[in-house]
């Protein structure tokens, strides 16, 4: 893979909470609605590899390939370099799979409210939960929760929480 500059990658900025499993019907119904299938597997670095993580996403559209790799400027602001890759090196990329760490596997369901995009992932080892997150502009942005779901509390501030972590612990941890 090629050499990049995270320097100069785009900023986002995210808010995370934790909800109970949905209605997945109420969820369908928002507008804008659309669903994604994503295995998500985080990378060991290596020498220049910096590590990151590489995403298999099935859709409507097919099936595509991303790397990311991340810079965490605060607990809520991160650089993101993101880049399609082939199955060619999605494949050789999932050789260098942290040892230790499952795949997470979940259906992403995005949607809008209230002028902004949600993004609500249900995970293959939850029953009980899911997360809802929100790409806002600035850290302070408000964010409402939609009707369609059930808020537990705020988690963008709970390492837990974060997929790299989810797939060391394989979200085996009460609410």
């Amino acid at each position: 893979m090629q050499s990049f500059d995270i320097s100069s990658a785009p900023l986002e900025i995210e808010r995370k909470f934790l909800i109970r499993y949905p209605d997945l019907d109420a969820v369908r119904a928002m507008p804008d609605y659309s669903v994604i299938h994503i295995e998500q597997t985080y990378l060991l670095a290596d020498g220049d590899f910096p590590g990151g993580r590489v995403r298999k996403i099935v859709s409507d559209d097919g099936v595509r390939y991303i790397y990311t790799c991340k810079q965490k400027i605060s607990e809520i602001t991160r650089r993101e370099y993101e880049k399609y890759i082939s199955f060619k090196e999605y494949s050789e990329l999932l050789e260098k799979q942290i040892p230790e760490t499952i795949t997470i596997i979940k259906d992403r369901h995005r949607f809008s409210y209230s002028g902004l995009c949600y993004e609500l992932d249900v995970y293959s080892f939850w029953d009980d939960r899911a997360t809802l997150e929100s790409e806002v502009e600035s850290e302070d942005t408000p964010i409402p929760i939609p009707p369609c779901v059930e808020l537990i509390r705020e988690v963008t501030f709970d390492r837990r929480y974060n997929n790299s972590q989810l797939s060391k612990n394989k979200g085996d941890f009460p609410l």
